[in-house]
């Protein structure tokens, strides 16, 4: 195994224990630091988790792009029981049942989903989830990434990040919390709740973010791929396909001019119905040859519709 470290901490030994390793920290500080015990307590938290972490993975970390949003593919969900005030009545058991993980420190899955107005109204709760949040984002930038590069080998680095942008936007991330669960488990302060928060598009998004980053942490990258998975590639399928017959003349017209150095025409050859609900079919000719023939309630429609019939036929889809 290649020896690798980062910052004086060393990846390539074994690690030193959590107290002796924070014991050397403090024995290195100037006497003249002074820190109440709060403050020693926080550092000492802080610094046992980050440890925790390089120890338990292997990770170069870097800046990932902070990613794009649109409108969501598919949702199915029934929503877990809450009471008066958006009070929790499911155990945690039930959450990770219905979402499909499983976490082997719990007290991460309820951070992650600890909103700050909650943390705000708990001053015994020592975090909200806004840094899993971060840490969230940048795994599933990768994540999505490396499987979108691996599924579909032939598409384009324009496409690759167009459709990667698309499945890690606000308003997909929301959906799949509402599909799994996650967006109901929120816990919220009184007031969030009240103002409708647990259905707020950025509060799921940013929950199940976080739901992401604690599940890296407990579990590994592979954990937060086994659970990921299941709803994006049903989701690119959706827009893969949905962009192909959006752009199917687009597609259509560059084979034509490539292959054939000549450009498609398309001709209605019939129109059936009442004038307010005409029914249209268009074949798509290149130097005369019919390549392909659609129907629709619209001759643009329909015309899409044929251009995407000959990409079956020529084998382009």
């Amino acid at each position: 195994m290649a020896h690798a470290s980062a910052r004086g901490l060393d990846f390539g030994s074994p690690a030193p224990s959590l107290s002796t390793s924070f014991d050397r920290l403090w024995a290195g500080l100037p006497k003249s630091v002074i820190l109440e015990a709060s403050a020693i307590r926080r550092v000492k938290l802080f610094f046992t988790h980050q440890l925790a972490f390089v120890s338990s993975t292997t990770v170069v970390w870097g800046f990932m792009p902070s990613p794009t949003r649109d409108r969501p593919r598919g949702i199915a969900h029934k929503g877990l029981n809450y009471g008066a005030g958006g009070k929790l009545m499911s155990t945690l058991a039930d959450l990770q049942r219905q979402a499909g993980f499983a976490f082997r420190d719990e007290a991460l899955l309820r951070r992650a989903l600890t909103h700050r107005s909650y943390a705000n109204e708990h001053p015994e709760e020592p975090e909200d989830n806004e840094r899993l949040e971060f840490l969230g984002d940048a795994v599933l930038d990768f994540l999505v990434g490396a499987t979108l590069y691996h599924r579909f080998p032939e598409m384009a680095e324009g496409d690759l990040t167009r459709l990667r942008a698309a499945l890690v936007r606000t308003e997909q991330l929301a959906a799949f919390a509402e599909q799994t669960g996650v967006g109901e488990a929120i816990r919220l302060g009184k007031g969030e709740s009240v103002g409708g928060g647990r259905k707020r598009l950025s509060v799921m998004c940013a929950t199940f973010e976080a739901i992401v980053g604690a599940l890296f942490l407990d579990a590994g990258m592979e954990a937060v791929k086994a659970f990921v998975e299941p709803l994006f590639l049903p989701a690119a399928a959706e827009i893969v396909s949905e962009q192909a017959t959006v752009d199917a003349k687009s597609q259509f017209q560059e084979w034509a001019q490539s292959e054939l150095n000549s450009t498609p025409h398309y001709k209605t050859v019939s129109a059936e119905g009442p004038d307010h609900e005409k029914f249209f079919t268009v074949e798509v000719r290149v130097d005369g040859e019919v390549y392909g023939a659609g129907t629709g309630p619209s001759k643009q429609i329909a015309a899409q519709a044929a251009a995407m019939d000959a990409l079956r036929r020529i084998g382009a889809v």
